[in-house]
């Protein structure tokens, strides 16, 4: 078993292509194969390294580890061109002197007259070159018959070659195209079975027909339905992020999008979540459901939340430390990353926003937010500060058991609810109403900064009581 995936680097790393590359990588491992990466860069024009680059990282963080390659097309136009030449001197190709002109006007009037444009063979048997004029090199097609191939997503399809005209496979320039270059490499690299989107089904059985004139044996093909949007159109910008890039931006851990990647049209019984070890264990390509299916952002966020919780928290804490330099928040100024994952993973969607909410935990904040402070800074909380300040400052040990303990024991003898001393406590450590359990705070917010924190709110309750007299 050896399959390929093999994007071309003309923009980011969508997630339709990173579903290919997982669907590619999982079959390969699945039958103890190899998985290779091509990039196929002969767009000049299109093709950046900075898109490359997208692809290599997108798939570096997706844990996607080919065993060959990156091979780039670009690097391998003496073995096209001689492969052109071949298919020349066997008759399989010819040299086109037809104009761009000629060919437009021909597509005009076949679509006039409801007819599929195709090239009308004009050169086919035999041209004279034009002076002045770089012809094409198209592939002489077969006349009449069928191309048959069984898909494994897809099942039997068969294709007319009436329906198929005879592609260019080099330019006037010589640079080599699409559907040629593949044939090249895939042959070349002996991959065995083709997995990518089923917007490439119409290049197939041109592909095949090129496979067929080079002698080679066919690998086994399967075309996976395309990803849609929530509204069933397809998957775009403007359903808000298709980048692998942008979701590990936004915050999400690449376990949560590899396992939801898999499961846009794959199952296995009613299971959810799966290890990469078990998605290797039971992927087949042949298990994928051939219609498409729609990506839903909220059952992501699921996954997101059950991966942040489950993972060590080690592991998550690595990944939340680029959101920490995004946020520019300094990890090394308040508690370990590991402490931080294991009480706000079960508080926030995503990593970005569990950064953005412990703020406070790593630097000082300049004022208390006023909504929360005109409701829970009153006069009469200045009491119940007191009580809790008096105990934390005789604590010998600050843990969250000690702390719980310190803050029940002080609405016990204050005879209040809880609420009554946890809100006060959380607007004068954090500057705000919305905080993890006042206990899990405190310990994170730290025993210096805490005790600072509530003196301050203390003298801001003061302040207040006598400014109203």
């Amino acid at each position: 078993m050896r399959t390929r995936f093999a994007p071309s680097p003309t923009g980011y790393l969508h997630v339709g292509g990173a579903r290919t590359a997982l669907f590619c990588y999982l079959q390969a491992r699945h039958e103890d194969g190899a998985f290779i990466l091509r990039i196929e860069d002969t767009d000049l024009e299109r093709s950046t390294p900075e898109s490359v680059q997208a692809i290599l990282d997108g798939m570096e963080w997706m844990g996607l580890d080919y065993d060959e390659g990156p091979f780039y097309q670009t690097q391998r136009f003496d073995r096209y061109a001689e492969v052109v030449q071949q298919l020349l001197d066997e008759s399989r190709a010819y040299h086109c002197y037809c104009s761009k002109e000629r060919i437009e006007a021909i597509r005009e009037e076949q679509m006039k007259a409801g007819l599929k444009p195709r090239y009308d063979g004009r050169c086919r048997d035999g041209a004279e070159p034009v002076e002045g004029v770089k012809p094409v090199v198209r592939f002489r097609n077969p006349a009449g018959g069928t191309v048959v191939f069984d898909d494994l997503v897809r099942g039997r399809i068969t294709i007319s070659n009436d329906e198929l005209d005879d592609l260019v496979i080099a330019r006037p320039d010589g640079s080599p195209t699409y559907n040629f270059t593949v044939v090249v490499d895939d042959v070349d690299m002996a991959i065995s079975l083709v997995i990518r989107g089923d917007d490439h089904i119409n290049n197939t059985p041109r592909q095949i027909n090129i496979y067929k004139a080079l002698g080679a044996d066919l690998p086994e093909f399967a075309h996976v339905p395309m990803i849609l949007g929530d509204d069933g159109a397809r998957l775009s910008k403007r359903h808000g992020a298709v980048s692998v890039l942008q979701y590990r931006d936004d915050g999400y851990l690449p376990q949560a999008l590899v396992n939801y990647l898999v499961r846009l049209g794959w199952s296995h019984g009613d299971q959810e979540i799966f290890s990469l070890e078990e998605m290797i264990r039971l992927f087949d390509i042949r298990d994928v459901n051939r219609k498409a299916s729609a990506f839903n952002t909220e059952k992501l966020d699921w996954l997101n939340q059950h991966y942040m919780r489950e993972l060590p928290a080690a592991e998550v804490a690595e990944h939340l430390r680029r959101h920490f330099e995004a946020e520019v928040i300094e990890a090394a100024n308040g508690p370990p990353l590991e402490d931080l994952v294991a009480v706000q993973a079960d508080r926030v969607k995503t990593l970005k926003e569990m950064a953005a909410q412990s703020r406070a935990f790593y630097e000082d904040f300049e004022a208390f937010d006023e909504t929360a402070a005109k409701k829970h800074l009153r006069p009469v909380t200045e009491a119940p500060l007191q009580a809790v300040l008096a105990k934390l400052e005789g604590l010998d040990e600050w843990n969250v058991g000690q702390l719980d303990g310190v803050v029940r024991s002080a609405a016990a003898e204050l005879d209040v609810g809880m609420g009554k001393i946890a809100q006060p406590l959380r607007v004068a450590l954090t500057g705000t109403a919305i905080s993890p359990s006042i206990d899990k705070t405190l310990w994170l917010v730290g025993r210096d900064r805490s005790l600072e924190r509530i003196r301050r709110a203390v003298e801001f309750v003061q302040a207040r009581a006598a400014a109203l007299g």
